[in-house]
């Protein structure tokens, strides 16, 4: 495990939350002297306290700069959500200190190849799709990143004979600088998370670091429905391997006779695919190409996608009741995924959407909700949407507080026959810590109807 690369350096890792837990103690296993600061006061039997235990030097309950006076920092690690603008941050990169995530640090002491899967929709299913073919190909994968364990801590049990697939977001990605995936995923772009990168071009630059450092012997695969990554196709330094629900290029995969192929080899007729959903097909086509490229067998990636259900709180079934459907996409945190989750469904939709206010316009949805009978919506973006629902001419526009009066409200004005989903265009840290429990209180909601 790469172990004298940090050993006795003195490094700050900025943040105490999940990411930052695992990396600090994985650091001090290094033989690192890791010193930890958080803005929020550290809770007696929180991972602060628990890295005290462990001999981290721990500064709680603001951001104290004098810290780069009395030590020498020679690299901070920093929580991927901290911004670039954070004063600790700032510091560093003005004493000339290495800034990145605790993805870099999992790339530089793993042991096993890595595949990188990131966009601004479909990683979660995506990442999933790759690492239950890659199991079923018994390539022995480990999952991280987003989906669950971080990726330094994932990495700790790596061995040569793995493979870890990771999901990744812009702002892990954007504190990388060796991070070299042999495989890397690019699903879309779309405007996303502009409040933290300010402008589109650095959320782009942010999300193609994961090709950055990629030779012959790697692969880059990317959509080319996708205008920016097309375009890109030629500045890549890995092998691409294009995928295209429109268009047939051999060189990847594409769709053809409703069929997917994947190199002129048929693999699966779309109807005997289990998952739901045309945006689906995006996200299966890449994990095709990953698979395969990592010599991944076709009886697995058939197994899996006529068995596979989807990932919890995108597109989730949860359950039907007195004629209605309901539906969990809580991790529609985007114009672009609830533009996908509503063409989803060919049936009468009554549509619970709303959340943070990241400044921008809902103009974007209006086309998508033509195809909405009644829009519920709540939290800061309530009004924007509304707007646009008017726009769009929806029948019924209904504006509440919260997600549960939005929940009744849907059971009140729906009825048999329709389609009830939550796709709230927007995060969820209004009213929220993460979409995963704005997504369960949604399911919490359903499930008290009997």
């Amino acid at each position: 495990m790469g172990n004298r690369m940090f050993q006795n350096q003195t490094i700050l890792v900025l943040g105490i939350a999940k990411s930052g837990n695992a990396v600090s103690r994985l650091l001090k296993k290094l033989g690192a002297h890791v010193v930890v600061n958080d803005k929020n006061k550290v809770e007696p039997a929180s991972y602060g306290e628990q890295l005290r235990i462990l001999g981290c030097e721990v500064y709680d309950g603001g951001h104290p700069i004098e810290l780069f006076d009395k030590y020498h920092f020679s690299l901070v690690v920093k929580n991927p959500g901290i911004p670039y603008q954070n004063i600790m941050v700032q510091t560093a990169l003005k004493r000339g200190i290495s800034v990145v995530t605790e993805v870099e640090i999992a790339y530089l002491i793993n042991p096993a190849p890595m595949i990188g899967i990131t966009g601004s929709n479909g990683k979660t299913t995506t990442t999933t799709l790759i690492f239950q073919m890659l199991a079923e190909s018994a390539k022995h994968p480990l999952i991280a990143g987003n989906i669950g364990e971080v990726a330094s801590e994932v990495v700790q049990n790596a061995t040569k004979e793995n493979v870890v697939v990771t999901e990744l977001s812009s702002f892990q990605l954007m504190g990388t600088k060796k991070f070299r995936p042999h495989i890397a995923v690019v699903l879309n772009i779309f405007d996303a998370h502009l409040d933290y990168h300010g402008t589109k071009a650095e959320y782009i630059r942010a999300k193609m670091k994961i090709f950055a450092n990629q030779t012959k012997t790697d692969f880059a695969v990317i959509n080319i429905d996708d205008e920016y990554l097309a375009a890109e196709r030629k500045n890549l330094s890995g092998t691409v391997i294009p995928f295209s629900v429109h268009t047939v290029d051999l060189a990847g995969a594409y769709i053809q006779n409703e069929a997917i192929y994947f190199q002129q080899e048929k693999i699966i007729d779309i109807k005997d695919i289990l998952l739901p959903g045309v945006h689906n097909l995006e996200n299966i086509l890449a994990a095709v190409c990953a698979v395969k490229a990592y010599g991944g067998t076709t009886e697995a990636i058939v197994h899996i996608l006529k068995t596979f259900q989807g990932v919890t709180h995108r597109l989730q079934f949860i359950k039907e009741w007195n004629g209605r459907k309901f539906y969990n996409d809580s991790k529609a945190t985007n114009i672009l995924a609830t533009q996908k989750a509503i063409a989803s469904f060919s049936n009468r939709l009554v549509l619970i959407a709303g959340g943070l206010d990241r400044g921008n316009s809902f103009d974007a949805l209006i086309p998508s909700l033509k195809n909405v009978a009644v829009l519920i919506a709540y939290g800061e973006t309530k009004e924007k949407l509304c707007e646009s629902a008017q726009q769009a001419r929806v029948s019924e526009i209904i504006t509440v507080s919260d997600l549960p009066a939005a929940f009744h409200k849907a059971v009140t004005v729906s009825k048999a026959g329709d389609t009830i989903l939550l796709s709230p265009a927007c995060a969820s840290w209004d009213q929220f810590k993460t979409f995963e429990e704005r997504g369960g209180m949604f399911v919490q909601l359903v499930n008290t109807l009997v």
